[in-house]
């Protein structure tokens, strides 16, 4: 068997700024990327829905001219599916550029994040200058949101982002925390961005989301993305919705238009259309979720209560990570997270066939300790 030693900064690049770098993997460790199980990227194990592939496919044929800027018809079957007015959504190249442009419309004096969640809630702030503040989840709390969030509020809030369920531990937010933090926020004109990319993975979805309180507060902003759920990353497709009428306006005309193409449009218009998909996702990560952490269990291996696709544990196997990627298995190092440190790994839940895999593997890594 061949061995790989990975530094933080091999060849001038860091692996740790996100998971799905199957890329890098590939480069640094010399396996054909097609080789390696990517544990890091958290996407429907059930793989893209055929009439989505289809609608993608058939799109290319319309590639020879520029797609519809305004997006009307993604928009039209969006607002549908969400049930919100059309003037309430933003769809955007992947989650990721809706969060850039909040940021960079509203340039918050300072943002409230979790501790752990997604880095680019921060690093958005960051590129306009924000001060950043902390809620640290607590691991003897299984890193659980409590009521106390609402003192970290405070009269300079102007943003508070949060992950709903969190990456990454998988763990969700009580409605009622989240409303009342809309409510506090409200008293200082400030905004709360809940990102739910991850919320369609877990059982009971629709009671959680903060959609249906969209009309109510004007402050508050639901990310969403396709990529996920549809297991489209490769297509970069998300989406916004807010009732603040200047926001959405603004998230439109800051940034480079025809961000969304014609393949992402067709993709979306299909995806909205996959009920049936989403149930047998929700059915089929659970048992599959289940499978993972109890074999976790089995091992000693501390894992973590979740409500997503990805679970995360902890253990001091030295040079995990390297010795996975010996074995052609990616996953995902969770050292670059705020208040976790390199003891904490995030893994996907994937395919049966592939989750066996990992086991199988990890066993292999934890006899010859």
């Amino acid at each position: 068997m061949f061995h790989i030693v990975l530094c933080n900064r091999c060849m001038g690049i860091n692996m740790e700024i996100h998971g799905a770098d199957i890329y890098t993997a590939s480069l640094i460790s010399g396996l054909n990327e097609n080789d390696i199980i990517d544990f890091s990227s958290n996407i429907n194990p059930l793989g893209i829905p055929r009439d989505v592939a289809s609608a993608a496919v058939n799109s290319i044929v319309h590639a020879d001219r520029y797609p519809d800027i305004n997006s009307r018809k993604l928009i039209d079957a969006l607002s549908e599916y969400e049930n919100v007015p059309k003037e309430f959504i933003f769809v955007s190249n992947g989650a990721a550029e809706s969060i850039y442009r909040i940021s960079a419309f509203l340039k918050p004096k300072e943002g409230l994040v979790t501790a752990p969640a997604f880095s680019d809630y921060e690093k958005s702030m960051e590129a306009v200058g924000t001060n950043i503040s902390y809620y640290c989840l607590k691991e003897d709390n299984s890193f659980k949101i409590e009521e106390d969030i609402l003192n970290s509020i405070n009269e300079k809030t102007d943003i508070a982002f949060i992950c709903n369920p969190n990456n990454p531990t998988g763990q969700l937010t009580e409605k009622s925390i989240l409303e009342k933090m809309l409510i506090k926020l409200k008293e200082r004109n400030a905004f709360l961005a809940v990102d739910e990319c991850f919320l369609d993975f877990a059982e009971n979805s629709e009671s959680c989301s903060m959609v249906d309180l969209l009309d109510k507060y004007d402050n508050l902003i639901v990310i969403k993305a396709f990529t996920k759920i549809f297991a489209i990353p490769g297509i970069r497709l998300g989406y916004c919705m807010s009732s603040n009428k200047e926001l959405i306006y603004k998230l439109k005309s800051i940034g480079a238009p025809w961000n969304v193409s014609t393949i992402a449009q067709a993709a979306g218009i299909a995806a909205v259309k996959e009920n049936e998909y989403i149930k047998r996702t929700v059915d089929y990560v659970k048992e599959q979720r289940n499978y993972l952490f109890d074999e976790l269990k089995k091992l000693g291996i501390k894992a973590f209560e979740s409500h997503a696709n990805y679970i995360l544990f902890k253990t001091d196997i030295p040079g995990f990570k390297e010795q996975m990627l010996n074995r052609k298995i990616l996953i995902r190092s969770c050292s670059n997270y705020v208040n976790l440190s390199g003891e904490y790994y995030r893994i996907a839940v994937k395919t049966s066939e592939e989750n066996k895999i990992f086991i199988e593997k990890l066993k292999e890594i934890m006899e010859k300790r």
